[in-house]
């Protein structure tokens, strides 16, 4: 009997994740197909006989792709500015939708940042341990003034990791962590719910 229900949870581990990412992404095409394409396809079907599956989904990407190309532009950021600007002061989505942006434009950007390894630190006190994330360990002023080889390491906030603290820390006081950048950040945004080789119980 132990070694059924070991069995049905095993089974559990491997069919349930891959059942729920199929299902989500069913669900967001279902969902980006919906809004131009029920239209559009009504609109073929009486005219032409046919519809063609996905058309909403395709225009749902050129439609990201064109505000993509306008917040690039130097009048077009002023005026995506001014939109989320109003649109982040609405009510209960002033409370939603900074938090959202941060965390996307963290994970996207997050080569830009220059990141460089994940490290664990001692902080705010000692036999307190934050994760943070190496991003510099060459300042010639800094070592200078300290008298020690220091190093950066940006201190992200839960939820929103983009912003956090960059603090100097001596270099034999950061212990280095063997795991990918997206797996400390997964670790922040969840609030530690999400643990270090989670992926490689997988298979992964």
């Amino acid at each position: 009997m132990k070694k059924l229900k070991q069995y049905l949870l095993a089974g559990l581990v491997v069919v349930v994740p891959v059942f729920v990412t199929v299902y989500i992404l069913v669900v967001v095409f279902q969902f980006t197909d919906g809004i131009l394409g029920k239209y559009l396809n009504v609109y073929f079907e009486k005219s032409m006989g046919f519809y063609i599956p996905g058309i909403g989904f395709l225009l749902c990407l050129l439609a990201l792709l064109f505000v993509g190309i306008v917040a690039t532009d130097f009048f077009g950021k002023k005026i995506l500015r001014q939109v989320e600007k109003w649109f982040s002061a609405l009510p209960l989505i002033n409370k939603i939708y900074p938090a959202l942006k941060q965390i996307v434009k963290f994970i996207s950007a997050q080569k830009e940042f220059g990141f460089k390894k994940v490290v664990l630190v001692e902080y705010p006190s000692k036999g307190m341990w934050t994760i943070g994330f190496l991003t510099n360990d060459n300042f010639q002023q800094i070592n200078k003034v300290t008298g020690r080889e220091m190093v950066a390491v940006f201190l992200p906030n839960t939820p929103g990791p983009l912003s956090g603290y960059v603090t100097f820390f001596p270099k034999e006081e950061v212990r280095l962590l063997d795991i990918p950048v997206t797996d400390a950040l997964r670790i922040v945004i969840s609030g530690g719910v999400f643990k270090d080789g989670d992926n490689k119980q997988t298979g992964e």
